[in-house]
């Protein structure tokens, strides 16, 4: 893992509320020159620690206006069917999230769907693909918090 100094939690910190920031505004922002916010930028690029810049786009004027979790418990634990389970859920794209959890559930998905027959749809899909020992789903009802901000 890199260590970050105070200068480079400065420019993610930045880069996180804008990744589009002209590298000018940036070193503004930070105090850094252009070629300097540049080379760090890079760096920390090459190191890993910036995955990739993306467009953050609103689920709602999109018509994807339902979040659910759907928890997974399964009596199925072999290599090949955690393969075939990784394999459905990277398939599917309203699945925005999937988790192997510790404790009673097994897995969490987080998905994105227009409604409640979107989600169906969802789940007849994932059921024909995985077996699964039970799939309880719970709906967003508020969302009070999203960010795709870490803490730094």
């Amino acid at each position: 893992m890199k260590t970050l100094d105070p200068m480079d939690r400065k420019i993610l910190i930045a880069l996180q509320r804008n990744a589009d920031i002209a590298l000018e505004d940036l070193g503004a922002m930070v105090g850094l020159s252009r070629n300097a916010v540049w080379r760090r930028v890079k760096a920390l690029e090459a190191a890993g620690v910036i995955r990739s810049r993306v467009a953050l786009l609103d689920p709602d004027r999109l018509g994807l206006g339902l979040t659910v979790f759907m928890m997974i418990r399964t009596d199925r634990h072999a290599p090949d069917w955690l393969a075939r389970f990784a394999e459905a859920t990277r398939d599917m794209p309203e699945i925005l999230g999937a988790y192997r959890m510790s404790g009673d559930l097994d897995y969490l998905i987080r998905a994105r769907v227009a409604d409640v027959k979107a989600y169906d749809a969802l789940y007849q899909r994932l059921v024909a693909r995985v077996e699964l020992a039970d799939v309880s789903a719970s709906f967003v009802m508020e969302e009070m918090k999203e960010t795709t901000e870490l803490p730094l």
